[in-house]
């Protein structure tokens, strides 16, 4: 069998909740200058870890891995608007880059309040809209246009907010070695909510419309067909954006949420692939708040420990379907320049819609983590007034308290469930496969499909066991240049060495996908996909080894796996194994 050096490791434990927590009282953080020295494989630790300090003080590193995460580091902060730098390269030692995307500094920071719903924000679907709400929209958007270029609400400003977030020119405050980013983790879904809730009142202020909503671009659906909204390609629309792929501007280009450059989905199988994307990216593999949210990231967490379902799947992939077909993708197609396209805001606030939905799916289930380090984790933003406002976690967890709702929609892809291509496939217990897998020794370069053959540390599971936790295939130590937009797919028991033919069928386990950034550096990651179902589905579940072939679909030359194993996690408190 193939050699996957990923060792078990001490068992952890996220608390999760199902309902939103009560208020918040000011707190001061203090960051430790105390480095990490136990890590788990499966969520690795930052290098201020007050677990640590315990350990020093009585040595009792057995007891560490067991202790309430509250106790273990300190939430990200928002940060120091002063010290925003160019970013750098990292892969070119620390070299500046060509762009400033920091924002206007201010000392007045409150901390926000929501306040009372009073009248209720609409948002629609852009291919719904009124001729009405278009003409409304592009006023506010010409408006925002014409603020002075030092406001803070001017539309550039606007789209270096997202640019400075993301491109590494913050430092984590408390850990000045670390940089802040809020893509690849945890923190996904909250910064995006308030980012979109701060530029929609922004939008709403400046026509003096208190119900105005951002519109949503509903490329999840079937009917009417996922195309570019209308209002958006418009050329004299202050909506329009000269920086987009010209073969997507129009029909018949239908949204492809498995979408790269070199490999884009045959047309005639885009829609029936966008549905087995979205289910596995809210359903099957959406199983636990981790897997839909995000790796956990707090202050001393390198950047980029793990993307949720819809980051590392259809988000990527609509960026990189709208951006340029060039290196950089511009504007929509990479991270610094992406919010200078109003397009972004319609594509987040669908990925926001989403998260609601994805919440009011779980039902008894959790919906969220309990874990202070994420609930207590803060942002900066300036708010319609110009005024510097200091945002938490917790306060994102209800859209309605947030003041917006969204127009109804079908959602085809609920029903979406993918059908196996063949069942009872006996393709991991034959010898070529035995043998073929051997020859994979990690870490391995993705240039070319890699076929490993994983065993199954408990198979024959009992049905309760089944409806306690669920099988993940978690995929480890994954390197990529973050400069790159890359892409690969994985496959449970491909038979017939045709992947292409199984893009909407049940064997396809998954994806990780990244918008390239303008800021390049090297950084290791880890995905986990959901077997559960899928076992089921193809009728393998009693199987003890599985095969697994990961498929590169862009910069397979740029990627390096580090390994594969399975674990098994409890729906209810999040908690990890790998065996019986």
């Amino acid at each position: 069998m193939a050699s996957l050096p990923l060792s078990c490791a001490a068992t952890i434990t996220t608390q999760l909740i199902s309902s939103r927590p009560t208020s918040l009282k000011t707190r001061t953080h203090h960051s430790l200058g105390v480095s990490c020295n136990a890590q788990n494989e499966e969520t690795p630790h930052p290098k201020f870890d007050r677990r640590n300090l315990l350990m020093g003080m009585g040595g009792m590193c057995g007891v560490a891995a067991n202790l309430d995460s509250s106790a273990l580091a300190t939430p990200i902060t928002g940060p120091d608007f002063a010290k925003c730098t160019l970013g750098v390269d990292l892969n070119r030692k620390n070299a500046q880059l060509d762009i400033n995307c920091c924002p206007p500094l201010s000392s007045d920071i409150l901390d926000y309040k929501l306040p009372p719903v009073n009248t209720v924000r609409f948002r629609p679907a852009a291919h719904l809209v009124t001729r009405e709400y278009v003409a409304k929209y592009e006023k506010a958007v010409a408006l925002m246009k014409a603020l002075p270029e030092d406001d803070p609400r001017n539309f550039i400003q606007q789209a270096n907010v997202h640019c400075a977030y993301c491109n590494l020119t913050y430092q984590q405050t408390g850990d000045p070695d670390e940089k802040l980013q809020i893509h690849f983790c945890w923190h996904f879904f909250p910064w995006h909510r308030w980012y979109l809730y701060f530029y929609e009142r922004i939008l709403g202020k400046l026509i003096d419309d208190p119900t105005f909503g951002l519109p949503f671009w509903n490329w999840d659906n079937l009917s009417p067909a996922p195309y570019m909204p209308e209002m958006y390609v418009n050329e004299k629309s202050p909506l329009y954006n000269a920086r987009r792929n010209p073969d997507h501007l129009r029909p018949p280009a239908l949204a492809d949420l498995k979408f790269t450059k070199s490999a884009a989905t045959p047309p005639e199988k885009i829609l029936a692939s966008n549905l087995t994307e979205m289910y596995g990216e809210m359903i099957r593999n959406a199983k636990t708040p981790e897997d839909f949210y995000g790796a956990r990231y707090v202050v001393g967490t390198p950047p980029n420990p793990g993307m949720g379902s819809i980051e590392r799947g259809s988000h990527t992939s609509m960026h990189v379907w709208v951006g340029e077909n060039t290196p950089g993708g511009e504007d929509m197609g990479n991270f610094y320049s992406t919010g200078k396209d109003s397009l972004f805001f319609a594509h987040h606030t669908n990925i926001d819609r989403l998260w609601t939905l994805w919440r009011d799916l779980r039902g008894n289930n959790p919906k969220d983590f309990q874990d202070s380090d994420w609930l207590d984790s803060n942002y900066l933003f300036y708010d319609e007034n110009k005024q510097l406002v200091r945002v938490y976690v917790r306060d994102t967890l209800d859209q309605k308290k947030m003041g917006y709702t969204y127009q109804k929609v079908e959602n085809p892809w609920r029903e979406g469930r993918p059908k196996p291509n063949i069942k009872k496939s006996r393709v991991a217990t034959t010898a070529k496969t035995r043998k073929a897998a051997e020859t994979v020794v990690f870490p391995v370069k993705l240039d070319k499909v890699v076929k490993v053959l994983v065993d199954r540390p408990s198979f024959k599971r009992s049905k309760k066991a089944k409806e306690r936790e669920e099988e993940l295939l978690v995929i480890e130590g994954i390197e990529a240049d973050t400069s790159k937009a890359v892409r690969f797919e994985v496959y449970v028991n491909d038979e017939d060495d045709k992947p292409d033919e199984l893009i909407n069928k049940a064997e396809y386990a998954g994806c990780f996908g990244q918008v390239p950034h303008k800021n390049s550096s090297t950084v290791k990651s880890k995905i986990r996909l959901g077997l559960s179902e899928l076992l089921e589905d193809l009728e393998v579940e009693d199987d003890d080894k599985i095969l697994v072939s990961l498929v590169p679909r862009a910069g397979g030359e740029d990627i390096t796996i580090g390994g594969i194993k399975i674990i098994y996690v409890d729906y209810s408190t999040g908690k990890v194994h790998f065996d019986k």
